[in-house]
């Protein structure tokens, strides 16, 4: 049984854009392994051999995606309750031990991008926010010790 992943439109659609790209590519590998091949000795024909390996790498990365996009759940935001925290949502917080505030989407691991503030669903974090609602005062247990934190605002993406 193959496990369901969950996405958003905006990762779904990266994905779909990211497989359009790489088919795009994959005769622009086949011809350079076409014009690679007409070099005589494929033993020790490195141009040969890269295109081969950028193709096999290209193809691998077209049946992970595919397999991800026939695997998705795209979560509907469109009629999210933001009454609790749980994936899909984005929430703003508040470190109560220095007061600095941040926010961060609740997404599935993969589409989890720290640097676009998109945390896993399975992250410590995530996972002590979970069910909890705005105004709560949550404590979650980190691999560096315990945090306190209040969430000021659930809401659902902007589409």
């Amino acid at each position: 049984m193959t496990q369901q992943i969950y996405l958003t439109k905006d990762g779904r659609n990266k994905l779909i854009d990211e497989l359009e790209r790489l088919k795009k590519r994959k005769p622009q590998l086949q011809e350079e392994i076409a014009r690679a091949r007409e070099h005589g000795d494929l033993r020790e024909n490195a141009e040969y051999h890269a295109a081969k390996e950028s193709l096999t790498n290209l193809a691998r990365r077209i049946a992970e995606i595919e397999g991800k996009l026939g695997r998705a759940r795209i979560i509907d935001d469109t009629n999210m309750d933001t009454e609790k925290v749980y994936i899909g949502v984005t929430v703003r917080l508040k470190d109560l031990a220095d007061n600095d505030e941040f926010e961060y989407t609740i997404v599935d691991l993969e589409e989890a991008n720290p640097a676009e503030k998109k945390i896993s669903v399975q992250s410590p974090v995530a996972q002590g926010l979970l069910g909890h609602k705005k105004d709560e005062t949550v404590e979650v247990t980190l691999p560096g010790g315990t945090m306190k934190f209040k969430i000021l605002e659930i809401k659902r993406n902007a589409v």
